[in-house]
This record gives C-alpha cells, structure tokens and sequence, in this order.
C-alpha cells in the first residue's frame, strides 16, 4: 500500500502542487481546503503524514495540529505557511509540529521531509519494510528491464536518471543498496559512490557499479572509487540478483533508523540578516540547494527560534541594529546546545577587522556579502560535511566507551559471582593482554602525532623568513592540535585503566590525601590566593591510590574552575544527608547551569569551553567510575556564578565494604 498523505491548504495551487509532486513521489494523497474536511479525512483514513498550513479560513491550523495530535493514533505533521511570520513558527513547534516549512516552500524539501518523518515514524512503530534499491541508470530500456527483475525479487526499486538525481535520491530514501552505472550525464558512477563514501549517513550503503567497458582498469577504478561489487551491463540479470544479495549479505542487517543526517538530505539553514533584499536573495538561492531556510531579521529573533527549533547551519549578519552579529554569535556559541552549530559570519565590509571580529566572537567561517552566492554555498556545504564527521565520530567514540563500560561492569557481575581463586588465573592474562593493546594503541597514535608535530616544527625552523605570517600561525595551530591529541590520548588511558586496575583495600585518611594535594596545587601556582578548609580525620575504606586519584581530579576542578576569582576557596568535608553521610569538596568558582548536569559524569563531556578552561572531559567520568567501584555515588549541585559543590560515598569501614561485596555477590550468584 502506498504511504497516505493528507494536505490541508486553502490555496488550491499549492494543494495542486504538492498532489502531484507526492503522488509522482509513489504517494497517496487526500486534499483538503478546509479543517471540517481535514477533521472528516482523519476519522475515514489512517494517514502516514500530514501537510498543514496555518492560515485556513474555518480556523487556526495551530490549534486543529493539537487537537490531530491529541488523537488516537498521532502521525508526523509538517506545518506550512508564510516564512515572514516567525511567531507561526515558534507557536507551531511549541504545540507539537514535527517540521515547519515556510512559503515559498521547495517541493523537493518537503518530499524529503516527509520521507525522513515517515521512515522514523515506521522504524519506531516496529514496521517491517522490504529491502529498497536504488538503481541510477540513465538508459530508460536497461533501468526498466532491470526494475522489473528487482521487483519480481521482492525489492524496493527506486529510480534516477542522473547521477546528482541518484544522490538527492539515496539521501532522501536512504536504500538498502545501489546499483549504479559507472558512465552518466554528469557526475558519473565513481563518483556517485565516492561521494556516497564521504556522507556519514550513507557511507555503509552497499554499491555495485555497472559498465559497458571491457576494459580491465574500469575494474580498478570502481573499486578505488569505494564500490562493493563490480559488473559488466551485459551480465545476466541472474548475476546481478546474486551479486545484489552477496553484497546485501556482507553489510549485515541495517537499523531500522539511522538518525544520523546526510548532508546530501533536508537541511535547515538559519539566515539572519535585517536586509530584506538580500535575506530574500539568500534564501532563493538555498531553496535551489534543496535547503530549508528559516528567516529571521534580527538577532533577538535569531535566539528565539532556535529555542524551539533547532538549525544545521547559521548564516548571521554582522553588523544589524539591536543585538549585533558579534553578540548574537557570542550568545550561540556560549550554549552547550548550540555552539556544535557550523556557523558562518556574513558581512559587507571587505576588511580584515570585520573577519577578525566575527571569528573572535566564536564563527567557524567568515565571507564577504557579494551577488555571486556560489562561494557562500560551498562554504555551507563544506561546513554541513565537517559537523557530519564530528557527529559521527562523537557517536563512535560514545559507544566504544558505553560498551567498554558495560563489559567492565559484566566482568564485575561475574568476578562477583565465581571463585576468586579461579578467577586470578584468566584476569592476570587479560590484564596483561589489555596491557599490551593500551601500549599498542597509545604507540601506534602517538607515533603519527608525532611526525606531525615533528614535521611542522621543522618548517617552522626551517624557513622562519620564507613563511608569511599566516602560515607560521596556521603551523602553530597544527601543533597546538597534535598537543591536544596527544592528551586526549592519555586521558583515554587513564579512564579505561581506572576500570581494569585490581582494587586493593585499606583504611584511607582522605584529609591527608587532600592536603597532600592541596599543597601541589599551591606550588604548581604560588601566585594565586586560595583557602583551603579541609576537614580533620575523614576517613573511608577503599583503594588509595583510586582514592587519590578521584580528590585529585574534584580539587583540581574547583582550583580550575575558581581561576578567574581574586580570592578564592576550597572545601573538603563531610556532611549528613538522605541515607547516610557524603564527603563533598566544595568552592566558590563559576558554576555550570544545573540543567546541564546529566552530562557532567560522562567522557568528552564539557560545560565550558576549551578557551575559558582547558581540559579534555575525561576527569569526571573517572571519578564517577571510581566511585562506582566502591559501591557509592557521586553528584553535583551548583548555581551559574555560585561555585559548586560535589558529593561522593565512600563506605567508611573494611567491615562495611566487605558486607556490601558479599551482598552483592549473593544477589548475583541467586
């Protein structure tokens, strides 16, 4: 069955519109002028999506968007009408809008939309779907021939002409596969899949390339190129079939929903210029793009849609009346949630002030206002593509520690669970296999780090009059980023070694421990005026060097994060609280909003930026392991400017300890 759409508009031309542009899409569609009729639809037929526009003439499409969603069976809702009116934008995401697209709208955008909101909507839904292939193939005789093997095979077929058709393609429908001729109008077959290899959203997509050349290196160039498999056009039909199902059978199976964006897909680009003229212009221009611009005129308004909606990417004026460029961009990217958005400076003034202001004020890039909008384009697409990357390296890295994470805590479980004894044979051998690879991965990353640094290093020495000034400080960038590596390397270590080390437990004074630490960190810098209030005879039962480590990384924190104070102070200590007594290290430093503090504790995660305080992200998350290993818990309180506090327990007694493994031993072992 096709997926049903209903549209609802008043406009009889954009009703007419998108009917065909839907139903040429493989969609079913029901149009509507009116809510009544709209209300009358939703009760007949179970709907896939809904278009809704705002303005309609029986009532406030806003409020019919809550009462459908409201309903029995919610479906995706896409909200449509004049982009000038930025409070339709914000009322509607607010009541429950999946997407909002302003008039003029591109077709093509909306398609995609619909298609991604669909996708996700099944995928959530458990829905089963056949496997789809897309084949781009500009012959219509060998495209149809080879459609209807497909179909009888029980795929999905999608079809394109061309090969920037076939990308807009396989971004909007993310297939299960694509066959694709190497010689197209265009951008021929290589590069098809070479640029399919560069998008994180369909990278792992399985590619076979078809030709009609003979000739041994197409073979050679497919392959370079990133395809899978690689087939003569006048291979039986059969051979194909079996390749497509080898290939599909190496990929494993897919998710039912990626979230990863494609950068070849739907994207939402914020522009915020006070100009109408040249907004206007803009806009038009991303519209071509397949984009979805969402208008603002100023920067307060800039602030306020993103509050509601989020962008991929942000073009911002500089200079405007009210909140400048400088300051808005300030605000954006001093916010945890909105600062990993590319953004780019916009501005009429060809001078080298005006691109060092917008990149001190945070901007990732900076162009000059000019008609030609080319070169803005590229710069939005090479912004897209960088942020994809970053996105799915945090994914990867994420999930490399989630799962180490979770096998440390299952050899815990069972550790707990079998003999002690037999157990020390195995875990002395892993430890030491573990050992040998946190060597080997230390060594074989640093070992390029190092050439880098080395190389650059020697350029610089080499050829100091012969570099122009912006080399030299492009060269330093380089090595300040391999320094950075370098630590996150090491910080990386550390946290997974904080999981394998065997514990070895005593009696701890922590006052001693923090006082030891307190003085290091007055000699690391004698010149700061800091009170140290640490407690008498705090005492808990644990691994010391562990122990160490956690009062280490707490008090380092607070001595970071009070840098910026005249005077400043640090407290350790112990106090009473809902099930027994917590130790707490506590200063008076700039603090970090609360509403952020779920991610205090996990790796990477940072509330401040790397400028204001340096750091990798790595110190709390060993913390909260640490503590973890002994059985207690860590957390935070703090207020923006108001310094913060920091919880822990620990058991205070071998006795306590002891009891608290056996118990845990017995629940594991029952």
């Amino acid at each position: 069955m096709k997926p049903a759409i209903l549209i609802v508009d008043d406009s009889l031309t954009v009703r007419m519109d998108l009917d065909e542009a839907f139903q040429g899409a493989g969609f079913a569609t029901t149009l509507c002028g009116t809510i009544e009729t709209a209300r009358h639809a939703l009760s007949r037929t179970p709907f896939s999506l809904m278009i809704l526009d705002v303005l309609l003439p029986d009532g406030d499409g806003v409020d019919f968007l809550k009462e459908a969603k409201a309903g029995v069976a919610p479906i995706p809702i896409i909200l449509l009408s004049t982009e000038a009116e930025v409070r339709d934008r914000i009322r509607g995401i607010k009541t429950g809008a999946d997407d909002y697209v302003g008039k003029p709208y591109e077709t093509s955008y909306i398609l995609a939309r619909s298609r991604e909101l669909i996708r996700k909507q099944s995928a959530l839904g458990g829905a089963s779907v056949p496997t789809s292939v897309l084949l781009i193939d500009d012959s219509i005789t060998f495209r149809e021939e080879l459609k209807a093997a497909l179909t009888q095979a029980s795929y999905e077929v999608i079809t394109a002409g061309t090969g920037e058709e076939g990308l807009r393609m396989a971004a909007d429908y993310r297939p299960g596969a694509v066959i694709c001729d190497g010689n197209l109008p265009g951008i021929d077959g290589p590069t098809v899949i070479r640029r399919m290899r560069l998008d994180a959203a369909l990278r792992r997509t399985p590619c076979i390339l078809l030709t009609a050349s003979e000739d041994h290196g197409s073979e050679v160039m497919a392959l370079d190129a990133g395809a899978d498999a690689y087939l003569r056009k006048d291979s039986a039909i059969s051979i194909v079939l079996a390749r497509l199902a080898a290939v599909l059978r190496s990929a494993g199976t897919p998710a039912a929903f990626d979230s990863t964006s494609s950068s070849l897909g739907p994207m939402r680009i914020l522009t915020v210029d006070d100009s109408a003229t040249y907004r206007e212009e803009l806009a038009a221009e991303l519209r071509q793009e397949g984009y979805d611009p969402i208008l603002a005129t100023s920067g307060e308004e800039a602030l306020e849609l993103l509050a509601t909606q989020p962008a991929d990417c942000i073009l911002l004026d500089l200079v405007m009346p009210g909140l400048s460029g400088q300051d808005t961009c300030r605000k954006i990217k001093n916010s945890p949630t909105w600062r990993d958005i590319p953004l780019i400076m916009l501005t009429a003034l060809n001078e080298s002030e005006a691109m060092i202001a917008g990149i001190n004020a945070g901007a990732d890039d900076y162009i000059t206002k000019s008609a030609d909008f080319e070169v803005l384009k590229a710069r939005v697409r090479a912004q897209l593509r960088r942020k994809q990357f970053e996105d799915e390296n945090r994914r990867i890295r994420e999930q490399l520690l989630r799962k180490e994470l979770e096998a440390a805590e299952a050899r815990a479980a069972h550790e707990l669970a079998d003999a002690r004894a037999v157990m020390l044979a195995d875990l002395e051998s892993k430890n030491k296999e573990l050992e040998a690879f946190s060597y080997s991965v230390s060594h074989d990353l640093r070992a390029p780090l190092r050439a880098i640094d080395g190389f650059t290093n020697a350029v610089m020495e080499d050829f100091p009059d012969a570099l122009p000034e912006d080399a030299k400080k492009n060269l330093q960038r380089v090595c300040t980023a391999t320094r950075r590596m370098g630590e996150l390397i090491d910080d990386l270590l550390k946290l997974s070694r904080v999981t394998r080390q065997d514990m070895r437990y005593k009696h701890v004074d922590l006052s001693a421990t923090a006082a030891g630490i307190a003085g290091d960190l007055r000699r690391s810098a004698p010149e700061r005026d800091v009170e140290f209030v640490i407690a008498e005879n705090l005492h808990a039962a644990g691994d010391a060097s562990l122990l160490r480590a956690t009062l280490e990384n707490l008090l380092g924190n607070s001595w970071k994060y009070t840098s910026t104070q005249p005077r400043a102070r640090i407290e350790f200590g112990r106090m009473q609280c809902k099930g027994g007594n917590a130790f707490f290290v506590r200063d008076d430093g700039v603090g970090f909003d609360m509403t952020y503090a779920s991610k205090l504790f996990g790796a990477f995660q940072r509330l401040h930026t790397a400028k204001e305080f340096p750091g990798t992200g790595i110190g709390l998350a060993t913390v909260q392991r640490i503590i973890r290993r002994h059985g207690g818990q860590v957390w935070a309180e703090s207020e923006l400017g108001e310094g913060a506090t920091f919880y822990f327990t620990l058991p205070e007694s071998l006795e306590t300890l002891e009891k608290m493994q056996n118990a845990s031993q017995g629940s594991t072992s029952g």
